[in-house]
């Protein structure tokens, strides 16, 4: 048989590999060779409820994939999960693993199905009529709570890359454009302190919002405004309006409105910035953005997508910015920035 046949084995088993990461997060694994390691494999059976058996499987999967190494018959985290505790990001990497595990991955099942109805299948997973997965999580005790906690740990993640890579030194007030919980928005008044920001969303979002803004004691730069981001106006007075995670869920002629509703209410001379992750625009990778896919594909909404930087940039123009650019991040991530200008 072919050599080259071995890089299948990862894709094959995809499944299984997540499995494996998934068990090593819930169980406790990680936490206890980060705590305590290295150890024995009878010591990690005891020290989390295992059988012996199921603590050698269980630490052959993760050493296998490189999530555990072993020396001299004890285990410590690998280089990856290492790394996370040594940055205080393990908590926000746990929070992700376990929103795939209850939210994206059985879905995920109805890929080919999305692809061939050109419809998040997907969605069949959780109770409801409405074809959008925010509206259905509420009916599931528990789950919206985790979705928002799983949106909240990526966005964790990834806004350093956007209060690094976004330019705020010359903004005076931000409009945040469906800014859900407000972690991004807390995150930019705390690092530009002449800042304020708005956060625009639906009422139910803005519920959580209030709690992160209040928790960060930001009432004073900090505030929420409900609205339809598609059908109310936006408030004026705003040099800047941001769009965070926000162009992946919809549809390219619903982006180019949201652009130009975004162009009506901005000031003149001031920016729109669109921050998310991006594919490359010879559609080859990054490999982040290709998998990401089948979430987007399969449950948020029929148009989901993670589109690629050019997409992007059209659409900017298109909406009447000028001095269009890109931003992208040097991170292990494919997110960015996408900025433009409303002429004078």
């Amino acid at each position: 048989m072919s050599s080259e046949l071995s890089a299948l084995v990862p894709v094959m088993f995809g499944h299984a590999a997540f499995q494996q990461l998934n068990a090593g997060a819930e169980l406790g694994l990680f936490e206890l060779l980060h705590a305590d390691g290295p150890l024995p494999a009878g010591e990690v059976a005891e020290r989390l409820g295992l059988s012996r058996r199921s603590a050698d499987v269980l630490l052959l999967g993760t050493t296998a994939l490189g999530l555990t190494t072993v020396t001299g018959g004890e285990y410590r985290n690998g280089a990856p999960i290492a790394a996370a505790f040594h940055d205080g990001l393990w908590p926000v990497l746990r929070d992700i693993v376990q929103y795939q595990d209850k939210i994206a991955y059985l879905p995920a099942a109805d890929y080919v199905e999305s692809l061939r109805t050109g419809q998040n299948a997907g969605i069949r997973h959780f109770p409801g009529t409405t074809r959008d997965l925010y509206s259905r999580l509420a009916a599931v005790p528990g789950l919206e709570e985790l979705f928002y906690r799983g949106m909240h740990a990526w966005s964790q993640l990834s806004n350093p890359v956007l209060v690094a890579q976004g330019d705020f030194a010359q903004a005076r007030r931000v409009l945040d454009v469906g800014g859900g919980d407000a972690v991004n928005a807390v995150a930019l008044a705390r690092a530009y302190p002449s800042l304020r920001v708005t956060v625009l969303d639906r009422p139910g979002a803005l519920e959580v919002a209030e709690k992160t803004i209040a928790d960060a004691g930001l009432e004073g730069r900090v505030e929420t405004y409900a609205a339809d981001i598609f059908a109310d106006p936006y408030p004026s007075g705003h040099d800047c309006v941001l769009f965070a995670h926000q162009l992946v869920i919809w549809s390219p002629e619903q982006n180019l409105t949201l652009l130009r509703k975004a162009h009506d209410a901005i000031e003149p001379g001031g920016r729109v910035l669109v921050f998310n992750a991006f594919a490359d625009d010879d559609r080859t990778g990054p490999l982040y953005a290709a998998l990401d896919n089948v979430y987007f594909t399969t449950l948020p909404f029929r148009h989901s997508t993670i589109y690629r930087w050019m997409d992007c940039e059209e659409w900017l123009r298109a909406a009447g910015f000028t001095g269009v650019g890109r931003t992208p991040s040097p991170g292990w991530t494919p997110h960015g920035v996408v900025s433009g200008c409303r002429p004078a």
